[in-house]
């Protein structure tokens, strides 16, 4: 009875059974083994809300490669998995549940109250993510899942946030913040996307308060001239020397605001005159400052006008805009209004366009943290792979503006701030005090604002180890040695994580940052809702398994670029699978019996066994393949490395390979069938063992066929190159067989000669005993008969076919090629055809109404066309006589 793989490869039928024995058996999980050399990786927690889309896929794959051939390498690899609270996104979501099955806002409900069902909300929706990443392959120690909000994390938040505000690192002030409208809350810079929109540059007159003609200032958004406080100009501008110190009037409004001269303004660009708005632009918060400047706030936190824009006060900013635009051109204030494209900070979640507005928020001083992040990529201690996403590092990091960490949002990591409610003093600590250093009095409010999302995955690789205290894992594991990322988020999170990180711990929290590319479509276009071209990968694996998928995104792709989604080039992976399946179920049933027992092997080293050339040739190109797929890892060049495997099994293994030994199983000495059987088992076993990075599940499970398993795939050896395999004579010997056997097929192909018909063929080669040596091979694989070994050209047939390759040159007698008598039927088809065009040609061109009236270029191209049908007719008609002889 056969014991063999099914016949057709069908991945739904074994890849969640292999999955859940891998976790069973605990082989994703890592321990701090003295003995073993540790491998960190921390994913990048994917959000609660969310759902498995392209881009995870791409990110857990290079992940899983890396922690799957780490692992077979002996390392003690840890892959830690969790998730992010993502406080607005999830927030959002909340929210909106609650409003639509229970018709309440969250104020409504309470804070509590609201608490409550957002963890509600995380317990149901939370882990959806996590068990999407099983179907990938991930190969996470799931034992260690962590949350970022979870009893340690939180720990590890309260604590940097007590250190940095114990340093005066932390403040509380009233600054230009960016905040969104429709999200109700603050952003950092990082989470502002700017894109180029639009709009208009409106050019008003603000008259002089002396009654003279004042000056004319261009803004983009006049509905923020309620809260002018100045009109400032550049003091090396010789236009306005004489109005600085004067006062002009707020046009309608009718308040007087000072002309001042700052750096600012720039002398080039609009009237060279600034409307100075501290209160909703950070440029002119930071002239304000310079000149004592007053701030006055004219729209709301729903993006709505307040008392300070007068009889507009509730419309919308956009709708007032219209109004207030249309008012002061009846005025007679509106000097012109230019088309112009401005750039626009938009909310990275909701893409509303953001509102600059002063606000009392919490910052982190930046200039000192910065420092140390800049020198530790500087000094090499952090290396961006690929080398250029450190400039883009560098820029954000030497630009970088105080971070403002507070969000006007209940669900996150609340700001451990309280303030006493009868004296006002604040208290900065982990819990609630008890006593009031101030007063004495015991009555605390806690600061109602939670913190920024990224201020708690800052600390991702190491609070995830047990930060703030000295644990096991935080000695062993950490400092992680690599970060897999997108180049979307290197400000948002890899930033903050090496300052946080430096400040903390004193070292950097991973050695490589391993930047990759987006997901795009085949049309090279962003996958979005919008565009409604996103790809599910649940669906792709679905339908093509996940190896496939994998395979795809790991080769496809180099360090730093986009990949583009094509769903032929997932076919052929599909297609690779299918082939290493067949070729995998050919190996074992020739290994087995009629009752599925396994058949003797050879036994003892490799290197001492009777091998043949090929079986040199395959092991040696193995050798060589795993010393240069390591290097390729090493140096984090996944698709080469997985291109090359590829190649291997392919096309060496499968089409080679297999080929070559088919007669020996069938057919040879029962002592060489031994070794042959040997070494088909050792190269699959080397080959799946290099693959199983890339192609997890179908590698273990045609691993789990072959003879004697002792362990699982997962934890087998990494190959090691090996100098005794470097077979460099029988490697060009077999190679040399190789060329020669490609050429006469492709000579069968261009002869058109059937795959049955036995050719004799004539070899000049360099050195005969080279050919002689694999003489079986080449007679058996071209479909050769008879092989005769020329010593020089005299001795070669005159009618014959050849090709040339290196070390060799091939000759088959036209005699075998052809078949005389079909071929000269054809060719009195072709000579009846070419005497056909001959005549039509040459009649349209003895037409003299043709030729006269006909363009000059169209006459003297059919010319061209008569001389080339007449010179082939006459070829046609040699090769006719030719044929004839031989009939």
């Amino acid at each position: 009875m056969e014991n063999n793989l099914p016949k057709n490869y069908q991945p739904k039928e074994f890849e969640e059974r292999i999955y859940e024995t891998w976790e069973k058996n605990g082989a994703f999980r890592a321990s701090a083994d003295p003995d073993k050399k540790p491998f960190t990786i921390v994913m990048p927690p994917p959000n609660i809300t969310g759902q498995l889309h392209m881009g995870h896929a791409l990110d857990h794959t290079l992940q899983d490669v890396l922690i799957r051939w780490k692992r077979l390498q002996g390392y003690s690899a840890l892959w830690l998995p969790g998730s992010d609270h993502a406080s607005i996104a999830t927030e959002v979501k909340v929210v909106n549940k609650i409003l639509e099955e229970e018709g309440k806002t969250k104020e409504e409900l309470g804070r509590e109250e609201f608490l409550k069902r957002a963890w509600q909300w995380k317990e149901t929706y939370g882990d959806r993510i996590t068990l999407q990443c099983r179907k990938l392959g991930d190969s996470c120690d799931w034992e260690r899942q962590r949350f970022t909000m979870d009893e340690g994390c939180s720990e590890a938040v309260k604590e940097f946030f007590l250190r940095l505000y114990e340093k005066g690192l932390i403040y509380r002030g009233s600054r230009i913040i960016n905040w969104c409208p429709s999200c109700g809350t603050s952003l950092s810079d990082a989470e502002v996307e700017h894109e180029d929109q639009n709009g208009k540059y409106y050019y008003f007159r603000y008259p002089g308060e002396d009654g003279g003609e004042g000056i004319v200032v261009a803004t983009s958004r006049p509905e923020t001239m309620f809260g002018d406080v100045a009109i400032a100009v550049n003091g090396e501008d010789e236009r306005y020397k004489d109005i600085v110190g004067k006062k002009v009037i707020l046009p309608l409004v009718g308040r007087a605001i000072p002309v001042i001269a700052d750096p600012y303004p720039d002398p080039e660009k609009g009237t060279g005159a600034v409307k100075i708005t501290p209160a909703h632009d950070p440029n002119d918060f930071e002239v304000g400052q310079r000149h004592n400047l007053e701030n006055l706030s004219c729209i709301n936190e729903d993006a709505t006008m307040n008392a300070m824009a007068g009889k507009y006060e509730g419309m919308d900013r956009y709708e007032c805009r219209k109004a207030w635009v249309k008012d002061l051109e009846e005025a007679g204030y509106l000097v012109k209004i230019e088309d112009q494209v401005i750039p626009a900070g938009t909310c990275y979640r909701c893409h509303t366009v953001i509102e600059p507005r002063l606000s009392d928020q919490w910052f982190v001083k930046m200039e000192e943290l910065a420092k140390p992040a800049i020198e530790a990529a500087k000094s090499g201690k952090l290396v961006h792979v690929p080398e250029r996403f450190e400039k883009i590092y560098l820029h954000w990091l030497e630009e970088i503006r105080d971070w403002c960490i507070s969000r006007q949002l209940w669900w996150g990591h609340r700001i451990p701030a309280y303030y006493c409610q009868d004296c006002g003093e604040m208290v900065v600590a982990k819990e609630m005090p008890e006593v009031c250093p101030k007063c004495g009095k015991s009555h605390f409010k806690q600061d109602e604002d939670v913190l920024d999302t990224w201020f708690s995955s800052a600390l991702w690789p190491f609070s995830t180890m047990g930060w703030p205290n000295e644990t096991e894992d935080l000695k062993y594991f950490y400092p992680t040695d690599v970060l897999v990322t997108g180049y979307d988020i290197i400000f948002f999170w890899v930033v903050r994580m090496v300052f946080s990180a430096l400040e903390c711990t004193g070292e950097v929290p991973f050695k490589h940052v391993y930047v990759h590319g987006l997901v795009r479509d085949a049309e090279g276009r962003k996958m979005s809702k919008s565009l409604g071209n996103g790809i599910d990968p649940l669906d792709m694996i679905d339908q093509y398994g996940t190896d496939a998928l994998r395979f795809m995104l790991a080769t496809g792709i180099a360090p730093g670029s986009d990949i583009r989604f094509k769903q032929d080039r997932l076919e052929s992976c599909r297609n690779f699978a299918n082939k290493l399946w067949n070729a995998s179920r050919f190996v074992i049933m020739n290994l087995q019996d009629e009752n599925g027992d396994f058949l003797p092997m050879a036994e003892g080293e490799l290197s001492q066994l009777a091998l043949k050339d090929e079986d040199k040739w395959i092991l040696s190109l193995i050798n060589e393949v795993a010393k240069d797929a390591t290097t390729n890892l090493d140096n984090f060049d996944l698709a080469l490395a997985g291109q090359k495997i590829q190649e291997l099994i392919w096309n060496g293994f499968c089409d080679w390979y297999i080929e070559l030994v088919k007669s020996r199983l069938y057919e040879g000495e029962e002592e060489d069938k031994k070794v042959a059987r040997r070494v088909l088992v050792s190269a699959l076993e080397t080959l799946l063992t290099l693959l199983h990075p890339f192609m997890p599940f179908i590698t273990e499970e045609i691993w789990s066929y072959l003879p004697d398993r002792k362990t699982m795939l997962i934890q087998a050896e990494w190959p090691v190159y090996d100098e005794a395999k470097k077979y460099d004579a029988e490697v060009a010997r077999v190679e040399l067989a190789m060329a020669i056997i490609r050429s006469i097929r492709n000579i069968r192909v261009e002869a058109d000669a059937a795959p049955s018909k036995k050719l004799r063929a004539v070899i000049l080669a360099k050195n005969a005993a080279d050919v002689q040596a694999e003489e079986k091979h080449i007679c058996k694989m071209a479909g050769i008969s008879e092989i005769t070994f020329a010593a020089s050209k005299s001795e070669v047939p005159e009618e014959v076919m050849s090709a040339v390759v290196d070390g060799a040159e091939i000759y088959i007698p036209l005699d075998d090629l052809l078949d005389y008598k079909a071929e000269f039927e054809r060719l009195q088809k072709e000579e009846a055809r070419l005497q056909g065009e001959v005549k039509r040609i040459g009649g349209m061109l003895s037409n003299q109404a043709f030729v006269s009236k006909a363009p000059e270029k169209v006459v003297n191209t059919e010319r061209e066309k008569l001389a080339k049908a007449e010179e082939m007719l006459g070829k046609v008609k040699e090769r006719l006589e030719m044929v004839a002889k031989k009939l």
